[in-house]
């Protein structure tokens, strides 16, 4: 959430960072916006003058009173003033809550060296490691390959619908190992805290993180409620399952105040991710590519705000290791201010090659949020000097296991099929080298 003060000193230049992120419609209905702070400030400033006028009032009778004078006519004003109170408290909670949700629709302002551009096609690739690999045969994708191994699309459609997948045998194995391969690696090398977390949030969880209340159709909805007395019929609770445990690791620090020796704090997680996909009708559906269900190992970094900006490249190389541990080609792109997500004031992609599609596909997404999620969730940190200040934020994929699982299986393809295993993911198969039906 941006600073509301921000808006009140700068409209000018907080629009105009808006329109940088190119969308059709502009996030913000200035006159709207215009018409209830105009409102707020009149009624605030009403407010504080018969505030001093009560008090004043009330002096003068107490004064009066002390005389033996008549005090009925200041004693109406006063009762009428506190009428006047009254009604402009409430009308002022009524405005602060309609500003709220103006400021909870806006987006991050991007960073200024974020390049601009509408979509995709105006991100900056900024490095790339590893060639792609020649196989000297046609590359067949991770369906046909993953099938031998017990990938099986089939089952996962009958069970639960398209872009569910079902694993046995082998494939659930290495499916297994490179979620664990991945958590190894970020807790024992990065330094991050490994975590379990709720796979079920409450509707403020989300809040927190940005995905409420713009995202609400990209989410899956739980509603858990019981039958309660009277006529109202059940009592039901708000709750979604976790497209990413970003949302959960990240509102660990909800609503606290920190001290700023216990920054920064670095949580991973393994958890399944559930998107309802609700824009993508169409997109990518053959495979593992976009899926309602699917697992990721989360990086979240909770920081010194002076620190956040390093913490997005050391976090970017943290998501690299895994990919250059198991020998994967991939690409580093800077996300331009159209295609970055809403929360997020700089974003780099991680791209991993795709033989079978012969192109870079992403795999990791790392964010820097700044003050943004810490606003919304109320996470505060206490400086050295007693000051209050809001904590920076930062996610990133470390990395997506399914689709790790793609670029393995097409990386990694022999001309029979099977699978060469990189070295570093050989003890988590029992030391296997090659999978093969």
């Amino acid at each position: 959430m941006l600073d509301i003060n921000l808006l009140r000193r700068d409209l000018d230049g907080v629009i105009a960072q808006l329109q940088r992120r190119k969308n059709p419609q502009p996030f913000l209905d200035v006159p709207r916006y215009t018409a209830l702070e105009a409102e707020r400030k009149q009624i605030q400033t009403a407010t504080e003058q018969a505030q001093a006028r009560r008090n004043a009032a009330s002096k003068q009778i107490g004064q009066l009173k002390g005389k033996g004078e008549d005090t009925t006519a200041l004693m109406a004003e006063v009762a009428g003033l506190a009428e006047t109170l009254k009604s402009g408290a409430e009308r002022l909670e009524h405005l602060q809550a309609e500003l709220h949700g103006v400021l909870m629709s806006l987006p991050n302002l991007p960073q200024a060296g974020v390049p601009d551009g509408a979509d995709e096609s105006g991100n900056v690739e900024a490095r790339r490691w590893g060639t792609p690999r020649e196989l000297g045969f046609a590359p067949r994708d991770h369906v046909d390959l993953g099938a031998a191994l017990g990938l099986d699309f089939e089952t996962g459609a009958k069970l639960s619908g398209s872009r569910f997948t079902f694993m046995r045998g082998t494939a659930a194995r290495l499916h297994r190992a490179l979620a664990q391969f991945m958590l190894d690696v970020q807790t024992t090398e990065h330094g991050y805290t490994e975590c379990y977390t709720p796979y079920i949030v409450n509707r403020e969880v989300l809040e927190g993180t940005g995905q409420l209340p713009k995202f609400k159709e990209d989410m899956f909805w739980v509603y858990r409620g019981s039958v309660g007395e009277g006529a109202e019929g059940p009592a039901q609770t708000e709750q979604y399952l976790i497209s990413t445990s970003e949302i959960s690791l990240t509102n660990t620090v909800r609503e606290q105040i920190l001290e700023a020796a216990a920054l920064p704090i670095k949580l991973t997680a393994h958890s399944p991710c559930f998107r309802s996909e609700a824009g993508s009708a169409g997109r990518d559906t053959r495979g593992m590519i976009r899926q309602h269900q699917f697992d990721k190992v989360e990086m979240v970094q909770i920081v010194h705000p002076e620190h956040s900006d390093a913490a997005l490249e050391q976090m970017v190389g943290h998501a690299e290791a895994i990919l250059q541990k198991l020998e994967l080609p991939h690409r580093v792109v800077t996300l331009c201010t159209g295609d970055m997500g809403f929360g997020a004031t700089k974003t780099y992609d991680l791209e991993v090659w795709l033989p079978a599609q012969n192109t870079y596909r992403e795999i990791s997404s790392c964010s820097n949020c700044d003050a943004f999620q810490a606003r919304r969730m109320q996470a505060r940190f206490r400086a050295p000097n007693g000051k209050m200040e809001y904590v920076h934020t930062l996610n990133g994929s470390g990395l997506a296991v399914g689709r790790a699982m793609v670029a393995v299986l097409e990386n990694h393809q022999q001309a029979d099929g099977s699978i060469r295993v990189p070295p570093a993911l050989r003890p988590y198969l029992g030391g296997r080298e090659i999978l093969s039906a």
